[in-house]
């Protein structure tokens, strides 16, 4: 599709596309705050149901941007809020979960409001000089995509912290890339015609093990005030490392935001690499979402789930009102966060949490069987034994994106 510039002019149409984007907003909201469902989801959701929608396909697209710009700021709340271990397990946890150990919850979600919120600004300088190399460059980069993955791969691992972890994070890489090459091309038969193998995949590999691990826990202990300590030099070097990690890798195949976050944070002083990792994972997820449009207004290639809806439905690439859109759901986005993120955390902090691990466990498992079958809870459960075995062998579950990065390695 051919990019189409369409001045926002007329106020019943400014009018429409506002009331679209503050839907898929709602819809953000609401896979972010759920844990185990993605924006990808509702996007896809929308793609089947475009065609009965008497609308504008480039107001269903403004829905579907928004959907997935909040979600990439709201899905932190879930993550800060469950799978939180005991505390003598902080050393092996994630980061912000070692942050709200310690009461800086409240903190976390600011900093990723903050990490997120200077993606999108930073996202528009950035966006025409990362665009023209990309543009330039994607054709080299595409005749040798499995040199450039097999880099991606390398860089990860010898980022490690020893050559055990690193050899670790080889056989973790190696695990979840066999586990992605018989898993993602199957056609599962599922109640949702709109599934696919993603929802049990990367709930078994990241979702799931992380609860497991927190049944015996303390759950969310008291947090203290809101004030961010990272100072504001790092804060921004950080934020911007984040952003532009994920301008990169949103122009390639099977690179998350994780991995993008993982780059950054060289720049981030040791004292605060919790505080950095929160900062530069916002920062680098919330740019690549930005910039999977460009990619895909650019190259005509979809990046996420979200850009590949937008294609499936046929949205006109009218650039000036899609980032309007996404403007306008980053500002929803930031809001809500602060809005409903601390409410977020005293409420599970109050729950049994046991009782709310395993709950929230369950409904995984009733995702999985929606969004792919039987097939589905049985990859469910074979991921999640996958994914407990990181931070038992010293390595960072970042090696996981092999079930992503495997198999374009061996379809290069």
């Amino acid at each position: 599709m051919d990019p189409v510039f369409r001045p926002v002019v007329d106020p019943t149409f400014a009018v429409a596309a506002i009331a679209f984007v503050v839907g898929g907003a709602a819809l953000g909201t609401i896979s972010g705050l759920i844990p185990g469902l993605h924006a990808n989801n509702f996007a896809l959701v929308l793609a089947g149901a475009a065609p009965s929608i008497p609308a504008d396909p480039l107001l269903v697209g403004c829905a579907m941007l928004g959907a997935g710009v909040v979600h990439t700021f709201l899905d932190i709340v879930p993550s800060l809020s469950l799978g939180v271990p005991d505390a003598a397990m902080a050393v092996a946890s994630l980061p912000g979960h070692r942050l709200v150990i310690a009461g800086r919850g409240r903190e976390a979600l600011r900093l990723s409001a903050v990490g997120s919120g200077l993606a999108v600004l930073l996202a528009v300088p950035l966006a025409i000089p990362v665009t023209w190399v990309m543009i330039h460059a994607y054709p080299t980069i595409r005749a040798n995509i499995g040199i450039v993955l097999a880099a991606v791969v390398g860089f990860l691992l010898v980022t490690e912290s020893s050559r055990r972890a690193a050899v670790a994070g080889l056989g973790v890489f190696l695990a979840s890339a066999f586990l992605g090459s018989v898993t993602l091309d199957v056609d599962p038969n599922a109640p949702l015609s709109t599934g696919g193998m993603l929802a049990p995949l990367f709930s078994g590999l990241f979702g799931a093990p992380v609860l497991i691990d927190a049944i015996d826990g303390a759950g969310v202990p008291p947090q203290s005030d809101a004030r961010i300590a990272m100072d504001r030099r790092p804060l921004g070097i950080t934020a911007a490392a984040g952003s532009f990690a994920g301008a990169i890798v949103g122009y390639l195949p099977g690179v998350s935001a994780a991995i993008a976050a993982t780059a950054a944070i060289p720049v981030v002083p040791r004292s605060d690499a919790d505080r950095g990792f929160v900062v530069a994972t916002s920062g680098a997820s919330t740019s690549n979402t930005v910039f999977a449009l460009f990619a895909l207004v650019a190259l005509g290639v979809p990046r996420t789930g979200v850009m590949v809806a937008i294609e499936e439905v046929a949205v006109p690439l009218a650039l000036p009102v899609l980032l309007a859109a996404t403007a306008l759901a980053a500002g929803i986005g930031f809001c809500v966060l602060l809005l409903v993120g601390d409410a977020y955390l005293r409420i599970v902090g109050r729950a049994d949490y046991a009782r709310l691990s395993l709950g929230v466990l369950t409904f995984l498992v009733g995702l999985s069987f929606l969004f792919a079958g039987l097939v589905g809870v049985g990859t469910l459960v074979v991921a999640a034994a996958l994914g407990l075995v990181p931070p038992r062998v010293g390595t960072r579950r970042v090696h996981l994106m092999g079930v992503l990065i495997g198999p374009l390695l061996l379809g290069s």
